[in-house]
Parts: C-alpha cells; structure tokens; sequence
C-alpha cells in the first residue's frame, strides 16, 4: 500500500462548507459540517487516485505547499 499526500482546500459557505484538492482534477466535494467534508474528500481522493492507477494514470503530488489570505480593494 502506497501513501500519498495532497493539498485540500476547505471554504466555508452559506450551505456548509466546499472542499478541492487542487492536485486532482474534478476532485471536490461538500458537507454540511467541518468534519463532514473532511471525511467527504478523504473519501473522493481515494476513489479519485484509485481510478487513476486502475487506468494506469500518472498521481500527481503537490511538493510544496502556500495559502495566504489576501485582501484587496476595488
């Protein structure tokens, strides 16, 4: 069993909150709590990188990774 590591990005929105993970494409999901999406997008990266290797596709992994909050005004 190999282990990879990938960046996930959770918002916060009006229904809940939206997780991605930029690494995989299409790769995103939705909860209505925190630990919700949490398991949410564990659940759909497995499935996602389990498809890839079962289609003999390449995984891609982040090595690095910087978020930073940014204001700006229009």
């Amino acid at each position: 069993m190999i282990t990879y590591k990938f960046s996930v990005v959770i918002e916060k929105d009006n229904d809940g909150y939206f997780a991605f993970c930029p690494e995989l494409q299409g790769c995103y999901t939705q909860g209505e709590t925190y630990e919700e999406v949490l398991v949410n997008i564990k659940d759909a990266i497995h499935l996602h990188v389990e498809d890839r290797i079962e289609n003999g596709e390449e995984v891609p992994q982040a090595d690095s990774v910087s978020l930073t909050l940014m204001e700006v005004a229009v």
